[in-house]
């Protein structure tokens, strides 16, 4: 008898929190924003953001990457925000 195989469980975007971490000024953070904003908004997934200026933390462990994209706050991706992989990490 063979055993059957299971798909994991399909992650609903709507329980998942994109952080975008940036600062003022950054143009890559901008487009970032803009990529998190559409796509978080058609998975119905909420997003949030946190500047590094505000936060001594964030500024030590992220000043070089920024912007820096979490996904239920573990690091999913830096400088550019692909479309399809966030859409993917969401579950959508």
């Amino acid at each position: 008898m063979t055993p059957l195989l299971r798909r994991p469980a399909r992650k609903n975007p709507a329980n998942s929190t994109v952080t975008l971490i940036g600062k003022p000024g950054c143009h890559l953070c901008d487009d970032a924003e803009a990529v998190i904003e559409r796509v978080c908004g058609e998975l119905g997934a909420s997003w949030e953001k946190k500047d590094i200026t505000q936060d001594a933390e964030l500024h030590r462990e992220y000043w070089e990457q920024i912007p820096v994209i979490l996904v239920d706050g573990a690091q999913h991706d830096f400088w550019r925000v692909d479309p399809a992989r966030l859409r993917k990490a969401l579950g959508g």
